[in-house]
């Protein structure tokens, strides 16, 4: 195979004379090859022997020709340093031990080094680029080396400035959060500032690199609730009807689990600015977690007020009827699960529910009345067991309130003093089951 490639060479190497042979390099368009006509023919034919080598995938020849260039040179052609970065890469890739990688790798991001100082004014590949393909390749080829890669980035950052490439900054800021949390090198404050200084950079058409961004803090354990309170606070102060600063606050207060008043006070800001169902419900969850029924059911009422389409309607309507569960509030329960159940009944959530209020009825109406008050929730949560599926939370408590609503059944002497017998239809009379019809059983 190296003979082949010889030839090869030797047949390019002849083809490239017998070209140049023929060229008058005196000319003011070859004065960056050389001082003389004589030099600038010879790095000229270098130059090719640099591409031919390349090509042909024999990097030792490669790296050669690329010494001799950069001493004879080095400012002629951005090529030499393209070319210098493959033959590099190719070498670390071969290389037999750790000391010849390393030597290789320092090789490699020489070639960046001497790029940006000979072509670093260069219209669209300049000081920003070179610096930004330097930090990838040293994240590449030293991922032990935090501070180094942290230093890579923040210069290519700085010299890409508000038009960096978002992709270059989630790397960097991601390896940033990395470090905060398996070293000691890095502090939250750092890590609030570099967020705060580097968000801008995320414009339009930048939005899954934003989101990744806000992943990485969010996870970093720097972006405490007190952190970010003190972070957003000031801001918002300054814009309180930014949309996208209200937008970013919540997002993240919210991974955070947040639950202070500052919390849902931008929250609040943030549906009045923009509201939306998809929002509605998020406070609606926020409120409820923190026991704020009233607040939880006014923003899903507002979000049902908006929404036509039947399925969300149907959810925001089984979020109610918890929601209201939970309060205690038992008729307005009742009246969501069954506008949930008309909707779609085949979802069993809201005839788990409406069993619970059927269940709470009873027991709040006494005497007979209220024991045959179970046949209907008993009934009604059979029927919510054979529609959820079977990993669903609400399968076991399900389970538990069939047993206990079986056991609060009349027994059969009190079914005779009624007049009742077994397997008779039977009208609920009190209660939120008032007018349900149910099936006469004794315990």
């Amino acid at each position: 195979m190296k003979n082949i490639r010889s030839i090869l060479l030797a047949a390019a190497a002849f083809c490239a004379v017998s070209a140049s042979a023929q060229q008058d390099f005196s000319g003011p368009q070859y004065a960056k090859w050389g001082d003389t006509p004589e030099a600038r023919e010879k790095n000229i034919l270098n130059s090719n022997f640099l591409k031919e080598a390349c090509d042909n995938k024999d990097f030792n020849a490669a790296a050669q020709h690329l010494k001799e260039l950069i001493e004879a040179c080095p400012d002629a052609s951005e090529n030499i340093y393209v070319r210098g970065a493959v033959v590099y890469k190719n070498k670390i890739n071969r290389a037999k031990s750790l000391a010849e990688k390393k030597t290789y790798v320092d090789s490699l991001l020489l070639m960046y080094d001497l790029r940006n100082r000979y072509f670093g004014d260069h219209p669209k590949r300049g000081t920003a680029y070179i610096l930004d393909r330097k930090a990838r390749e040293y994240l590449t080829y030293r991922p032990n080396d935090r501070a180094g890669i942290r230093n890579a980035f923040r210069e290519a950052i700085e010299a890409g400035g508000a038009a960096t490439d978002p992709e270059t900054v989630v790397a960097y800021f991601g390896n940033l959060c990395e470090d905060y949390k398996n070293t000691d090198e890095v502090m939250p404050d750092e890590i609030i500032a570099e967020y705060d200084r580097l968000s801008p950079i995320f414009g339009e058409g930048a939005e899954e690199y934003k989101s990744q961004f806000d992943a990485a803090f969010g996870l970093s354990g720097a972006a405490s609730c007190e952190n970010l309170e003190k972070l957003f606070a000031a801001k918002l102060a300054a814009a309180p009807e930014d949309e996208t600063l209200l937008a970013q606050a919540v997002a993240l207060m919210s991974r955070a689990k947040c639950d202070g008043d500052f919390y849902f006070a931008i929250a609040e800001k943030y549906y009045e600015v923009k509201p939306s169902s998809e929002t509605a419900m998020f406070l609606a969850q926020a409120f409820q977690n923190k026991g704020d029924y009233a607040k939880a059911t006014k923003y899903l009422n507002e979000a049902l007020s908006s929404e036509n389409d039947p399925a969300e309607r149907e959810k925001l309507y089984v979020r109610i009827a918890l929601v209201e569960l939970v309060a205690n509030h038992i008729p307005a329960a009742a009246a969501a699960a069954r506008s949930a159940r008309d909707l779609d009944p085949e979802d069993g959530v809201p005839y788990f529910v409406l069993a619970q209020c059927y269940g709470v009825s009873a027991g709040q109406c006494g005497g007979f009345a209220g024991q045959a008050t179970f046949w209907a929730a008993y009934d009604t949560m059979r029927k919510a067991l054979d529609l959820l599926p079977s990993d669903s939370e609400y399968a076991a408590p399900a389970r538990a309130s069939l047993a206990s609503f079986q056991s609060r059944f009349p027994t059969s002497e009190e079914c005779f003093f009624n007049e009742l017998q077994e397997g008779a239809r039977y009208t609920v009379t009190c209660g939120t089951a008032a007018g349900v019809a149910t099936t006469v059983r004794p315990r």
